[in-house]
Parts: C-alpha cells; sequence; structure tokens
C-alpha cells in the first residue's frame, strides 16, 4: 500500500501537512508493508487549474497510490478518488506528516464521507 499525505514545502515526515489537497506544494507518499512505514518519496504536486481537480487524483493514481489522508477536499475530487480506488481518510487534529502517517497506521482515521466535504471556492 501507499498512502498520500498533502504536504507544505519542502515535504516529507517533518513537513507540515498542507490543509487543501488540491492547491498543496508537495505530496508525500509513503510506502506500508506489513503495518510499518518503508520508503518516502516526495513528489510535487501538478499545477491546479479552476475545474482541474481530477488532475492530482489521476496523478497520485499513476503512482501507485491506495490511500490519501485529507483535512478537506469538494466533492468531485472525492469521488473521483473513489473511482480510481484511492481511499480518502479524513484528520484535522495532527500537524505534521509523520503524525498523521502514525495515526494512519493505527487504524485511527475515519473514512471521509460525502456529508464532509468543502464547498466551492
Amino acid at each position: 500500500r501507499k498512502v498520500a499525505v498533502p504536504s507544505e514545502a519542502p515535504g516529507g515526515l517533518e513537513a507540515i501537512r498542507s490543509g487543501h489537497f488540491g492547491h498543496c506544494a508537495y505530496f508525500t507518499i509513503i510506502t506500508v508493508e506489513d503495518g510499518v512505514a518503508g520508503a518516502v518519496e516526495v513528489v510535487p504536486n501538478v499545477p491546479h487549474v479552476e475545474g482541474g481537480c481530477m488532475q492530482p487524483v489521476l496523478f497520485l493514481a499513476n503512482h501507485g497510490v491506495s490511500d490519501i489522508v485529507v483535512s478537506g477536499m469538494g466533492a468531485r475530487p472525492l469521488a473521483g478518488f473513489q473511482q480510481v480506488g484511492i481511499t480518502v481518510h479524513y484528520d484535522i487534529e495532527r500537524a505534521l506528516v509523520g503524525e498523521v502517517v502514525q495515526a494512519f497506521l493505527a487504524g485511527s482515521l475515519q473514512p471521509m464521507l460525502p456529508t464532509m466535504v468543502c464547498g466551492g471556492h
């Protein structure tokens, strides 16, 4: 499994988690094997254009991501992640990417539901 966390520059486990997945600077992607965090990859987000919410979804799908942890997103990208088979987890408590990953590994994050989406910007 691979879990992605929207991240502020420079990305990585010590980075601050980005509050808006579509406009984040980077995605920190962590490979998880047998419940343990392994390799960490930092990839720059694709440019966000109005109405281009599917760009990061497809970008992460192409990187083999199976899960993403966000603090918010709109209905369109949430549906997009569901279409490509990426599970969206919700967390607003943790500030650092590493803390988010530990919560993911512990199984303490809830799935993001359609009732939790952000409105348009």
